[in-house]
């Protein structure tokens, strides 16, 4: 079931990162984070009922209500107009959080290719952190780049491949996935530069949490 969400936060890191590219309105990109922000509500809900007890599984459920709330506010955001400084501090407590939950993964369970996604999440929200709490505006295309990058990287590629029995935890995954997040961090900026549209929109959210299993 993580998987299934997993694969909903990729297509809404996505649109997130249009929307700061600026060829989608903040409203236009309310509903879905509403609908994938209460799905990631609802599936650690239910992943720590049905965990019986299990600290791990327990620990790894809870780390979602951080991006299913993130992407609740930006939903609501983008309907409401409220100021955005309340969601980016917000967004630093999650890149931190992040931190917590890549050393848990590798360390306790065992999970070195989500242990960098968790790191990758955390580079994103610290982001999320300096475009909306400090108001970095000129940050902002390259960050779509690099939320839409991460929807694919982190959420909707190893999701499918998880759900279709094709994902295997390894070091070599870890690396691999590493590296591409390097590479994607590098090429946010000028890819930023290139794709964004020519009259910038005003309103900068993300959704980000925006990410999860």
């Amino acid at each position: 079931m993580g998987a299934v969400g997993l694969l909903y936060v990729g297509a809404v890191l996505i649109v997130n990162g249009v929307m700061l590219l600026g060829h989608v309105d903040a409203r236009g990109a309310a509903p879905l984070n509403l609908f994938v922000g209460g799905l990631q509500v609802l599936t650690p809900t239910y992943l720590i009922i049905s965990a019986d007890g299990d600290p791990a599984r327990i620990a790894l459920a809870a780390g979602l209500y951080f991006f299913g709330f993130t992407y609740l506010w930006v939903g609501i955001n983008g309907i409401t107009d409220w100021p955005l400084e309340g969601l980016g501090w917000f967004s630093l407590v999650v890149a931190l959080a992040a931190i917590g939950f890549a050393v848990h993964s590798w360390v306790v369970v065992g999970d070195r290719a989500f242990g960098v996604i968790w790191l990758l999440w955390s580079v994103l929200w610290s982001a999320f952190f300096l475009l909306m709490a400090l108001h970095r505006d000129s940050l902002g295309p390259a960050i779509g780049v690099l939320a839409a990058g991460e929807g694919l990287l982190t959420a909707a590629v190893p999701a499918f491949l998880i759900i279709a029995g094709w994902w295997s935890d390894s070091v070599t995954t870890a690396v691999v996935v590493a590296v591409l997040g390097v590479v994607l961090l590098a090429a946010s900026a000028p890819l930023g530069r290139a794709l964004s549209a020519s009259a910038p929109r005003t309103t900068t959210q993300p959704g980000t949490a925006s990410g999860v299993q």
